[in-house]
C-alpha cells in the first residue's frame, strides 16, 4: 500500500476537519508540525508527501528516492525546489484560488477596522463609556466614509479582482498596477503606473506575487510618495513590504495605518517594530483560514492526490 505523509497538517486542519479523503487512498501519517531536522526521517518511505510550510529543497529531495509526488497545501509553492523536483520526475501540485473570498473579506475587515474603529468602541462600551456619556452619541476617533475614495491595487489576479469588485461596491474609485492591458481590465478599474498609484491612492492593497522585482516594493523611498493619510494593506506576502520602513513611517505620521495579515518573518520576533506601533493592525496570517476556505483547500488537495494516483495529475506546478 502506498504511503502518504502530511508533514505539517495542523494549520489547515487543527482537528475540526477530516483526513478521510487521504486515508482512502493510502496508508496515511499526519504530523501536526515537522522540524527541519525531522523532515527526511518522516518522509523517507513515502511516495506521496503533503507540505504547507515545511521546506522540500534539493538537499531534502536528494535523500528521498521513493518520493513521487509533493502536494503543497497552499497556493504558493516556494517551499519546494521545483527544478530539483522536475529533474527527479516528482510531480508537484498546489491548490489555487481556494481562499479568494476569505482573503478579500479580510482586506475589508482590516480597512473597516481603521475607518470605523468598531473594536475600539466596543471595548470602551464594555467598560461603561457609553453608559456614562451625557449625549446619545460620542466619538473620539476620526470616522471615514469610503465612498469616493481611491482604492489602489497591486496585482489583479483572482484575489485582486475580487477586492476590486468589493471596493467598487463601496463606491470607491479603483485603480491598479497590473501586467494586464487596459482592455483586459474589468469595467470600473483604471490601469495606472506605479508613481500615480502611490501618489493618489487613499487605500493601497497588495496582491502581487513575491518576485525579485516586488520584494520590498514598499520601502522608505516609495512610502515618501504616498499620502500621509493613506492606509496600506498587505494580505499578499510579508516581504513585499520593508517592515522597518513602514514602522518608521507610522511613527513619523507619514502613513495613517498599516493593515497586514503577513509579515516578513512569521511568527515575528518580539522586537519587530510593527508590533509596538498603535496604527499597525496585524493579524496572524489567518485571512486564508476560514473554515469554508480550509474545506475547499483539503477537498482540492485530496483531489490532486487522487488524480495523481489515477495517472492524470492536475494543478501541477
Amino acid at each position: 500500500m502506498r504511503r502518504i505523509v502530511v508533514l505539517d497538517g495542523y494549520a489547515a486542519n487543527p482537528g475540526d476537519l477530516s483526513w478521510k479523503g487521504l486515508e482512502e487512498i493510502g496508508q496515511l501519517t499526519v504530523y501536526d508540525r515537522t522540524q527541519p531536522e525531522d523532515t527526511i526521517s518522516r518522509a523517507a518511505d513515502a511516495e506521496i508527501v503533503l507540505t504547507n510550510k515545511v521546506i522540500l529543497g534539493r538537499k531534502e529531495l536528494d535523500q528521498l528516492p521513493k518520493l513521487r509526488y509533493i502536494g503543497v497545501l497552499a497556493t504558493g509553492y516556494n517551499v519546494v525546489d521545483i527544478e530539483a523536483a522536475h529533474e527527479r520526475g516528482i510531480v508537484v501540485t498546489n491548490v489555487p484560488a481556494y481562499s479568494t473570498d476569505s482573503v478579500a473579506q479580510m482586506v475589508f475587515a482590516h480597512l473597516l477596522t481603521v475607518t470605523n474603529r468598531t473594536e475600539h468602541y466596543a471595548q470602551q462600551n464594555r467598560a461603561g463609556r457609553w453608559s456614562r456619556n451625557p449625549d446619545f452619541s460620542y466619538w473620539d476617533t476620526s470616522l471615514t466614509e469610503l465612498a469616493g475614495k481611491t482604492f489602489g491595487i497591486v496585482g489583479l489576479g483572482n484575489i485582486g479582482q475580487k477586492v476590486a469588485q468589493i471596493a467598487l461596491a463601496f463606491g470607491m474609485k479603483v485603480q491598479a498596477l497590473t501586467s494586464k492591458t487596459a482592455e483586459q481590465l474589468p469595467v470600473g478599474i483604471q490601469k495606472v503606473g506605479q508613481s500615480q498609484l502611490l501618489h493618489t491612492s487613499d487605500v493601497l492593497s497588495l496582491h502581487c506575487p513575491l518576485t525579485p522585482d516586488t520584494r520590498r516594493m514598499i520601502n522608505k523611498e516609495t512610502l515618501k510618495l504616498m499620502k500621509p493619510t493613506a492606509i496600506l494593506i498587505n494580505t499578499g506576502r510579508g516581504p513585499l513590504v520593508d517592515d522597518h520602513a513602514v514602522a518608521e513611517a507610522l511613527a513619523l505620521g507619514r502613513l495613517a495605518a498599516y493593515c497586514a495579515d503577513v509579515l516578513t518573518e512569521e511568527p515575528p520576533k518580539a522586537d519587530n517594530p510593527l508590533l509596538s506601533q498603535p496604527n499597525a493592525y496585524l493579524t496572524p496570517h489567518i485571512a486564508w483560514a476560514t473554515r469554508e476556505a480550509r474545506i475547499r483547500l483539503l477537498d482540492v488537495a485530496f483531489g490532486n492526490v487522487k488524480a495523481f494516483v489515477d495517472g492524470q495529475p492536475v494543478n501541477m506546478v
